[in-house]
């Protein structure tokens, strides 16, 4: 499996095996736009779960799949450059976006513009600031890592902590009603006594223990000119500290959506 599609698997059980929460009327669903949508799984199935809506995944990069549902399809574009087209949306989501976009407030805000009245937003992230409740964490490579990758993407001026703020952003730069945002945990293993937390750990985990190298050598070589050596190194420590279990440490995710006024009013932002 794709780790980004164990990704996905990971969040759709974090939320309760859903796709999404925002309450939308599948009834009125015609148009919805998966932004940043990766391999497109969540657009295929979404496809296929709601069949006479079209569903559009965007990304930078083509690694789709070419076989998918007739209404589905996906497209090369960058979400922060000007939005175009005068088609407008039912739904817009966007999930696993911390650390990648330069923009927040004016990307919710474009997101809230191109949305259809009476229709909704969900934005789903994670803050990768990791936290522990037994002290565990303190002193640890996994610690060192964690700190370590955040401050590279400040260093190319993202925010890898956007999940907690995601409600202020909705709040401060749209005119989304109904607003509601939804906190959750994921741990870093299956240390959690709980079954549903154990599940999510695991999953956590080995998506981490696939992805650890790849992303550690290119922020922290491309951000802070660490030598591949010592990322190598780094990594190596923190991967044994994951497998041992004995760091019980868990991430912030968080869900926010809202709704576009049923009455266009005019957005002064």
């Amino acid at each position: 499996m794709d780790r980004l599609d164990l990704v996905h698997t990971l969040m759709v059980k974090t939320i309760g095996n859903k796709l999404f929460l925002a309450p939308v009327d599948g009834a009125k669903l015609h148009r919805v736009l998966d932004v940043g949508t990766g391999t497109g799984i969540w657009s295929i199935e979404m496809g296929d779960f709601f069949p006479n809506a079209e569903i559009i995944g965007n990304d930078l990069s083509a690694i789709q799949p070419k076989w998918v549902p007739p209404n589905v399809k996906f497209e090369i574009d960058d979400v922060e450059s000007e939005w175009v087209g005068q088609n407008k949306y039912d739904f817009i989501f966007s999930r696993y976006l911390s650390g990648s976009l330069a923009d927040w407030p004016t990307y919710v805000k474009r997101v809230s513009q191109n949305l259809n009245p009476g229709g909704w937003a969900e934005f789903q992230d994670w803050s990768f600031m990791l936290h522990s409740d037994d002290g565990t964490l303190e002193g640890t490579a996994i610690q060192r890592w964690a700190d370590t990758f955040m401050d590279a993407c400040k260093v190319f001026g993202r925010d890898a902590q956007i999940g907690p703020k995601l409600e202020a952003l909705v709040r401060e730069n749209t005119n989304l009603i109904n607003i509601r945002h939804e906190p959750f945990k994921i741990p870093n293993g299956p240390w959690p006594k709980d079954a549903h937390l154990r599940d999510l750990g695991m999953c956590n985990l080995i998506q981490l223990l696939e992805g650890l190298e790849g992303f550690s050598l290119k922020l922290l070589c491309g951000g802070l000119a660490w030598t591949k050596e010592e990322v190598l190194v780094l990594c190596s420590q923190v991967r044994t500290e994951l497998k041992s279990g004995k760091v019980h440490a868990w991430y912030h995710y968080d869900v926010v959506y809202g709704q576009k006024p049923k009455k266009e009013e005019a957005q002064d932002v």
